[in-house]
């Protein structure tokens, strides 16, 4: 990977992680909101619901773009963790977060349900 793409991924990278992070720090939406009526409650409920499930999905997120920040400064970036074959360009381009190839991918995301246990995972991506 040349200097410029790098530096093109860099740039994208800390943008968005300066936009995950203002996002972030909005937690007004899971403020317990206590109503007389109980179907304005369970509506509440459902919102907070929501609004925690994407603070955990927007802080997954950060965390992937700071890990991939990491491996630029660590000079491993553009190539996957387990196989450690290069992630394609296009790929990157896609999700320029993305620690892994599109094969190493495919095969956590088939087996994600099926293996919760972390070193089972590895391994069968290990062996692909």
């Amino acid at each position: 990977m040349t200097k410029n793409e790098l530096n093109k991924f860099r740039q994208i990278l800390e943008n968005r992680q300066t936009e995950l992070s203002s996002v972030l720090r909005n937690r007004e939406a899971i403020a317990i909101e206590k109503s007389p009526d109980a179907l304005d409650e369970v509506q509440h409920a459902a919102e907070r619901e929501l609004a925690i499930r994407n603070l955990d999905r927007e802080s997954q997120l950060l965390r992937n773009v700071r890990a991939a920040l990491r491996r630029i400064s660590e000079e491993t970036y553009g190539t996957c963790m387990h196989c450690e074959e290069e992630i394609s360009p296009k790929r990157l381009a896609a999700v320029p977060w993305t620690p892994y190839c599109i094969r190493c991918q495919e095969i956590i995301d088939r087996n994600r349900e099926q293996f919760e246990d972390s070193e089972l995972l590895e391994e069968m991506v290990n062996a692909a």
